[in-house]
């Protein structure tokens, strides 16, 4: 029986991982997890802030994810809303889930990454 999700994996183009560094580790402040050898061969990049895990895979073909995404709850969506948004990245707010504030953005590599919290 499922107990807890380990990790979330998304994709994104070869080569690109200081690009994944800059937004997931210095915008989101997700400390970088190093990878076994046997697998940082292929690329990528580990991100862990206590349970949260993102895993990062090179793909080639690369192709974003548009529609499925993560959703991470967040202390201070304002704050993080204004971070993301002196970084040149894109933030659509959306009032549509009952009970929560949140908004999503895309992270350099075009997948959609929510952030939410439950309204006060």
């Amino acid at each position: 029986m499922i107990t807890q999700l380990h990790h979330v994996q998304l994709a994104m183009p070869v080569g690109q991982e200081h690009l994944a560094i800059r937004f997931y580790s210095n915008l989101l402040g997700l400390d970088i997890e190093p990878k076994p050898d046997v697998l940082a061969k292929r690329g990528g990049v580990w991100f862990r802030l206590g349970e949260v895990r993102v895993h990062l895979g090179a793909e080639e073909p690369f192709v974003p994810a548009k529609k499925a995404h993560p959703a991470f709850l967040c202390h201070d969506l304002d704050v993080l809303a204004q971070t993301l948004k002196s970084a040149k990245f894109h933030v659509h707010w959306d009032e549509k889930l009952s009970g929560f504030k949140r908004f999503y953005t895309a992270d350099p590599f075009g997948n959609r990454i929510e952030f939410l919290r439950p309204a006060t």
